[in-house]
């Protein structure tokens, strides 16, 4: 196995994706990083819960949304492996329809989406900081969906560079805003909200750009101009419906356990949210850069399939899965390390409370190992997205959720530890599962058929 991770050719291929979304993903966690930082430094530990609060509601809406890129991603790629012009230029136009609809939606409602963080066991100073980030952040919206659509594109057409510069040029404004907003204007957690949603939309600027010099720009004007009312008919929506669905339902999963961790660990005191925020930065790293090698994953799978059913077959992708395989493990390892050596350095970089800092000090051996059972599983996605298979990543996040619900219920005597050790079990829970089809499939030839 080891020997052929040494195969150039595949290095080369895998690298061209996945070291620019490997460090360009890096950013998004820093930007994280930078409001808890900025947050964790003003005088009171209610800013750092209110955004611990907020923004997780903000990704319970935001991040379940996330089928827009991933089924983007894997329907695109195939319809470029088969060489399928129109076929990409109508998941361009069907997933920019299905993002400004939901973003309409999201705007229209979002009073009473706001009322969800007085469903929390939060103090009310924590509540009120929460509805403030949420009122401000959800106007990014239309510009943050519409993103999605465009990078799960260009990452489909096997171009990592462009949803890379995206990352890279929003997150640095929005950083800059942040520093700007709250250290001189001192707005506080509205000024938070505030620089994420103007760096949204620079970043759709910047995509908009990249579609405008795009060797396909004739193609796609003619395209919207012609056809985009023939591209919104039931029947070419249909697949990529059932696969927003299991998608969706996939990432409501994933999203109901962290919010869970956010209203378990308000029930556990003040101090105790703050640093589960603080402590989640470190799967937030650990995450963001192994989604680096899920959107490889996500294009090779894709595109190998669209090879084989134009009988053009991809004879590369056992090989092409082994190197990112060998990534995934180097990846974990290195992060476990990483915070074994300098995890309580990294909690008192995040926050200068002391309360907060030790509280968090109880839970770092937890963020040791949380690489080592999780970095499968955003591997293994990003293998089935491409793949399209919705419903295979539904049904084995359920699994891994009754999992969670059952570890959390077993051990809740140990309160956040239970926490913790839940999350363990339920990213062990989805790597294995995943694992489990994945090799089933492959034995069969049923992922990537052969001719």
């Amino acid at each position: 196995m080891f020997s052929r991770f040494f195969n150039l050719s595949q290095q080369k291929k895998i690298g061209a994706i996945a070291l620019p979304m490997v460090l360009s993903n890096l950013c998004v966690p820093l930007l994280g990083l930078v409001d808890t930082a900025v947050a964790g430094h003003l005088d009171d530990a209610k800013y750092l819960g209110g955004i611990a609060l907020g923004s997780s509601v903000i990704s319970l809406l935001f991040f379940l949304l996330s089928f827009l890129r991933m089924s983007t991603t894997g329907l695109t790629a195939q319809a470029y492996g088969a060489n399928n012009t129109e076929g990409q230029l109508n998941c361009l136009s069907q997933g920019i329809t299905v993002a400004l609809c939901i973003a309409a939606v999201l705007l229209l409602l979002q009073y009473p989406l706001s009322m969800l963080f007085y469903l929390s066991d939060a103090s009310q100073a924590i509540t009120e900081q929460a509805v403030s980030y949420f009122q401000v952040r959800i106007w990014s919206a239309p510009a943050l969906l519409t993103n999605l659509v465009l990078m799960g594109w260009f990452l489909g057409q096997q171009n990592a560079r462009y949803p890379m510069w995206m990352l890279i040029f929003s997150n640095s404004i929005n950083i800059i805003l942040d520093i700007v907003f709250v250290v001189y204007l001192h707005w506080n957690v509205p000024g938070i909200a505030a620089a994420s949603v103007i760096a949204d939309y620079a970043g759709l600027a910047l995509a908009l750009s990249f579609i405008y010099r795009s060797p396909l720009r004739a193609s796609i004007v003619s395209y919207f101009q012609q056809h985009w009312l023939s591209s919104l008919q039931y029947a070419k929506f249909k697949q990529l419906f059932a696969l927003n669905r299991d998608i969706f339902l996939r990432s409501l999963c994933l999203q109901a356990v962290f919010i869970f961790i956010a209203f378990q660990g308000a029930a556990y005191g003040d101090n105790t949210v703050a640093a589960n925020a603080v402590l989640l930065s470190f799967l937030m790293l650990v995450s963001y850069a192994l989604d680096g090698l899920a959107y490889a994953a996500e294009s090779i799978t894709g595109q190998a399939i669209g090879q084989a059913k134009a009988q053009r077959n991809s004879h590369q992708f056992t090989d092409s899965l082994i190197v990112l395989s060998c990534w995934c493990l180097m990846l974990s390892l290195l992060f476990s390390v990483g915070y074994a050596v300098a995890g309580q350095a990294f909690v008192n970089l995040l926050t200068s409370i002391p309360e907060v800092q030790a509280e968090a000090e109880n839970y770092v051996g937890w963020m040791i190992l949380l690489p080592l059972v999780a970095s499968w599983a955003y591997l293994l996605d990003g293998v089935f997205i491409g793949a399209t298979q919705g419903k295979t990543l539904r049904n084995t996040m359920l699994i891994a959720l009754i999992g969670f619900a059952a570890l959390f219920l077993l051990f809740q005597d140990w309160q956040n530890h239970a926490l913790w050790l839940a999350l363990c079990g339920f990213m062990a829970l989805r790597s294995l599962g995943l694992a489990l089809v994945l090799f089933k499939q492959l034995r069969h030839n049923q992922l990537i058929p052969k001719h």
